[in-house]
């Protein structure tokens, strides 16, 4: 430990890195997240498994910096308006996808009914609400255009890293994502409505 109190990693030669968010963070991402655990990543930084928990509290907690790492990076920077909000979407999606498939096990994460980081999916909520909002959508169509793009960009980015066996062909993301946006944003099919029986 530093004098100051800040944990180092050993390294085989120079000075030894400062153990941080972010170095937990990196190397997390550099390691398959479905069989990582706090004992393996404590070990490939060069840390006691004591000082790692001094900076994560668990795998979970490991789980939310590294989504919020995720959300930082696929995020457009810029304000999707009626002009942009499609292409805004495509980007941000095309984002997801090739971040969350560039570490090994974390679109099979996302996908896998959990309680989610509320920071980081919180605010990759409210900027994709705000798209359907600039679209034109009302509120609840907004928050159900949320719904339907989110879970459609993870479960299948989800599938895709499970690898599904569905047909002779791989899922083209470009096509879904088309057929996607093109549905979006969600209306409330109330002509529909008694055509569809009620189950109980």
């Amino acid at each position: 430990m530093r004098a100051d109190g800040a944990e180092t990693k050993r390294s085989g030669a120079g000075r030894p890195a400062r153990l941080s968010r972010e170095l937990i963070v990196s190397t997390a991402l550099e390691c398959d997240l479905a069989t990582l655990t706090m004992r393996r990543l404590a070990t490939r930084l060069g840390v006691s498994h004591s000082a790692l928990y001094r900076w994560v509290a668990d795998r979970d907690s490991l789980l939310d910096l590294v989504s919020e790492v995720m959300v930082e990076r696929i995020l457009p920077p810029d304000v999707p308006t009626a002009e942009t909000w499609r292409p805004w979407l495509a980007r941000l999606a095309w984002g997801m996808h090739d971040a969350f498939l560039a570490v090994p096990g974390y679109a099979a994460h996302v996908a896998r009914p959990h309680r989610h980081d509320a920071e980081a999916f919180g605010r990759l909520r409210e900027r994709v609400i705000g798209a359907f909002t600039a679209a034109g959508a009302g509120p609840e169509e907004a928050e159900q255009s949320w719904y339907v793009f989110g879970l459609g960009v993870v479960q299948w980015l989800g599938a895709m890293e499970a690898g599904p066996a569905l047909g002779t062909a791989r899922p083209r993301f470009d096509v879904f994502l088309d057929t996607l946006l093109r549905g979006l944003p969600a209306r409330t099919p109330v002509e529909y409505a008694h055509r569809w029986p009620v189950r109980s």
